[in-house]
């Protein structure tokens, strides 16, 4: 559940796109857990952080992001992400957009702010905060990375249907996440858990598209 100290933060309107959030702070017990995890560092050659002393590896806190809605997949990629890549100190934004075009109503951060009490709960070394902002889906995320400096971009993904895959065609799911992937200059990942008794989770990156992950 959210602490007592917890707030809300009013994002900066210049894009002129109607906004809310919700901010759990840090603290509590337990260690950074897992991290990246050896795998993932492995896949990408990246480290988000710069050498200490005696050449001794330093982490720098970070910011994820994880586009969430009311879909499995994305609360599949959203613990994913809780998980593997955050650590102790570091901030895990959940952005939920809402159309342009739906209601005033639509702009509740019921469904974020339920989601983000469930990573607090799991992990309360880890900073969170939810936002809900109404606009463009891809115009959305391009501006709160950037505006946010956010470090990693985590995205859900589903099993592509088999009719499109026979028409050579993709939903608009997967045309988002590769249009993410290819276009942000930070860390971006798609992430599909595994089904049909299968572990693991299935990665892509700009790198590696579908890296089985075992985890």
């Amino acid at each position: 559940m959210p602490s007592p100290d917890s707030f809300l933060r009013q994002l900066s309107s210049k894009e002129g796109w109607k906004s809310t959030s919700k901010r759990w702070g840090g603290g509590g017990g337990g260690g950074g857990g897992g991290g990246w995890g050896a795998s993932l560092k492995e896949m990408e050659g990246m480290y988000n952080g710069g050498g200490g002393e005696n050449g001794m590896f330093v982490m720098k806190k970070k910011r994820v992001m994880v586009v969430v809605d009311e879909k499995t997949h994305s609360k599949h990629a959203m613990m994913w992400a809780l998980t593997h890549v955050t650590n102790k100190g570091d901030i895990l934004t959940l952005l939920h957009i809402v159309s342009s075009s739906s209601s005033e109503n639509s702009l509740s951060p019921q469904l974020a702010t339920s989601l983000g009490s469930l990573c607090k709960a799991c992990k309360p070394e880890v900073e969170v905060e939810a936002l809900v902002i109404q606009g463009p889906k891809m115009a959305t995320v391009i501006s709160q990375v950037k505006k946010l400096d956010v470090s990693v971009l985590v995205l859900g993904q589903k099993k592509p249907s088999s009719f499109l895959n026979c028409l050579c065609l993709k939903s608009s799911t997967e045309e988002f996440v590769e249009q993410c992937i290819n276009c942000l200059e930070c860390l971006t990942i798609g992430v599909r858990k595994q089904s049909n008794g299968v572990s693991g989770y299935l990665i892509s990156t700009r790198w590696h598209k579908n890296f089985w992950l075992l985890a």
